[in-house]
């Protein structure tokens, strides 16, 4: 097999084309031949010792992938030889094959491509979970998501119309504007030129938006949080802008809202059955028609150091995958 090897954790540039020995899968593993993996801001994070999680080096980058199942290890008894999957194991993607845990995996349905496989658990987890449980969407309800013509933001609009909300689309450019009015968005803000305060006034009539889905953080936070409706729930996502902001706690108080933690890993941890029955419901989405990947181009694996200074220019429109 090949791999990408991260054995300096000093950015995407440090990386290493590497052949190495195929490994067999243990007790509760599957070995994986690897048709796609995409790119997520953690995998950006990772190589430069940036992220939560610090894999023992050297590592593999690629935390989300798609591929079929060539050996399984023992106990393993719910998938097989020849079978489909999705995972999210946080590395180990950017390469031809990899280990896996089984219970990581999500068999995958004969009609749905690898592609959107591999763009599929992190960012529709994520919003579904933000959403529908810690947020409590409602019909009728109006949304603002925020760095929405990334791949959360484009997972967030489409559970979002799903549950029959109305959704305002805030992104960096007029293009991006436009890519979040195709799959659904009722009404955008382009940030980078309109006052965001402003904005989202004349979006919402002067009400407000019920709730908040911020992945972005940095100096988007306050005025947005300023201008959410009484009783709001304003969801942290996460902070791709880099910066953590600070609220004054005074806000909360004024509007009655919510600052609502979002942690997806820990949900799933903690919920297991509330996140199979969610994922379940996702799948059936997804054949139903109703939500699907916005995927940016798909590129070369031999091509990872060029996708990641994609991602870096913050160029990226819903998700970049790489193929074998």
């Amino acid at each position: 097999m090949h791999a990408w090897l991260c054995e300096n954790p000093v950015g995407a540039d440090a990386l290493q084309w590497k052949e190495l020995p195929t490994p067999a899968p243990k007790a509760g593993e599957v070995l994986i031949k690897i048709a796609a993996a995409s790119l997520n801001f953690p995998d950006l994070l990772i190589v430069q010792n940036k992220y939560q999680m610090k894999p023992a080096l050297p590592f593999v980058p690629g935390s989300e992938y798609a591929g079929t199942i060539e050996a399984v290890g023992e106990g393993v008894t719910a998938l097989q030889v020849g079978q489909n999957v999705a995972c999210l194991s946080g590395t180990g993607g950017f390469g031809t094959h990899t280990v896996a845990p089984a219970a990581l995996c999500m068999p995958l349905p004969q009609e749905f491509p690898l592609v959107d496989a591999a763009a599929f658990i992190m960012i529709y987890a994520t919003s579904h979970h933000a959403l529908i449980d810690r947020g409590q969407l409602k019909a009728g309800d109006t949304v603002l998501v925020l760095g929405a013509a990334g791949g959360v933001g484009t997972s967030a609009i489409q559970i979002a119309k799903v549950v029959g909300a109305r959704v305002i689309a805030a992104a960096s450019s007029d293009e991006k504007c436009e890519l979040c009015k195709s799959i659904g968005a009722d009404a955008t803000i382009n940030y980078s030129k309109e006052n965001l305060r402003d904005a989202i006034k004349a979006a919402c009539g002067g009400k407000g938006p019920d709730v908040i889905y911020d992945p972005v953080g940095g100096d988007f936070t306050e005025p947005a949080f300023r201008s959410i409706a009484r009783r709001g729930r304003y969801l942290v996502v996460g902070f791709a802008a880099g910066p953590i902001p600070a609220l004054p706690l005074n806000l909360p108080l004024l509007k009655e809202a919510s600052v609502v933690g979002v942690f997806w890993g820990s949900f799933s941890r903690n919920e297991p059955k509330a996140n199979a029955a969610m994922m379940q419901e996702l799948t059936r989405w997804y054949r139903e028609g109703k939500i699907k990947p916005v995927i940016d181009r798909t590129m070369p694996m031999a091509e990872l150091k060029a996708a990641y200074a994609h991602m870096g220019s913050r160029g990226v429109k819903g998700k970049l995958v790489m193929v074998n």
